[in-house]
């Protein structure tokens, strides 16, 4: 384990984490976002980046890709930027086209610089205060995460929060991944534990309705290329196939080439797959694909989906692996 100061972002000192694993994997962790800068494996051809991120410090700051980064307070989107909370309006920053709340807002805890609170060579534990009123959201959160590298070949990222009012809370970790250097996102095969997703409306808020994927391009149920005639551009929710709070398997990414196998697990009731369609520089279109457990979007708007509601008292957590292997 390393730790060193990289740089300034508005002032404040970023620090990165350097994490080494076993069989020569090794993570990158900035302060700023709770961010994995990168994440690389041992392959038979030598060490191998498996995530997408900035090569200086100065792109985080700004960061519209949310590479890397910890999403929230409430990741993904929450329609007009306001619900209902106790009979209480709640109105949160507008941040997608001056309509939608997006990761939280401006700045979400994604664009804050975070403090390292604990560190082995293997782990790091990063803490936030995010303050009442910080982009709409009630109440003072204390969020935290924890970044672990298990064997043989794991990233396991932990969150937990409390907040000393009634609020939502829904953190997901933002990672694009890439199995094969300089692939297609939509070369790779993808497996889905899920028979609904959520249809959405062309700002991607929720309709509301939970719909069977059989029949549709969102039929992942076995394994195959995202690329299919004709193309479909993917930035949907899956209801995952478990019980609530259930950790399990849900997602298998196969690189284009087959040589290297990424399977998420997590214990969210949900997982939102972006292809890339929309990234722009430093990467572009489809150079990656974030695989983010989380709750629905816009479930504060939606009595029937899984509830991001914290009370005092209480402890949100949530914990997803995504477990590599190579060969």
């Amino acid at each position: 384990m390393s730790r060193r100061l990289v740089g300034e972002i508005g002032g404040q000192p970023v620090e990165e984490v350097t994490l080494t694993g076993v069989a020569g994997m090794r993570a990158k962790i900035l302060s700023f976002g709770a961010t994995v800068a990168d994440l690389s494996l041992e392959t038979p051809t030598g060490p191998q980046s498996v995530v997408l991120g900035h090569a200086e410090l100065s792109g985080y700051a700004d960061n519209p890709a949310y590479l890397g980064v910890t999403a929230g307070r409430y990741a993904n989107r929450i329609a007009e930027g306001r619900f209902s909370l106790d009979g209480a309006l709640v109105e949160v920053d507008r941040n997608e086209h001056g309509r939608q709340h997006l990761h939280g807002g401006t700045p979400g805890i994604s664009h804050r610089n975070w403090r390292i609170v604990s560190q082995t060579d293997t782990a790091v534990t990063l803490e936030l205060l995010s303050p009442a009123g910080e982009s709409g959201y009630p109440g003072n959160a204390v969020i935290a995460c924890t970044y672990a590298l298990l064997p043989p070949g794991t990233l396991a990222v932990s969150y937990s929060a409390t907040c000393d009012a009634v609020t939502v809370m829904n953190l997901a970790h933002h990672s694009y991944f890439t199995l094969a250097p300089g692939s297609d996102s939509r070369d790779h095969q993808m497996q889905i534990a899920a028979d609904f997703y959520t249809p959405v409306d062309a700002d991607l808020i929720p309709t509301g309705e939970i719909r069977r994927v059989a029949e549709t391009p969102f039929d992942f149920c076995t394994l195959r290329p995202l690329r299919q005639p004709p193309t479909t551009p993917y930035d949907i929710n899956f209801v995952l196939r478990k019980p609530l709070g259930a950790f399990a398997p849900c997602v298998t990414l196969v690189g284009p080439d087959g040589k290297l196998r990424l399977t998420v697990a997590t214990d969210a009731p949900g997982v939102q797959v972006y292809d890339g369609h929309g990234l722009g520089a430093p990467h572009g279109a489809y150079a990656g694909i974030a695989l983010e457990p989380q709750f629905f979007p816009d479930s504060p708007n939606r009595p029937h989906f899984p509830s991001a509601r914290l009370a005092p008292g209480e402890v949100y957590r949530q914990r997803t692996e995504y477990r590599f292997t190579v060969g």
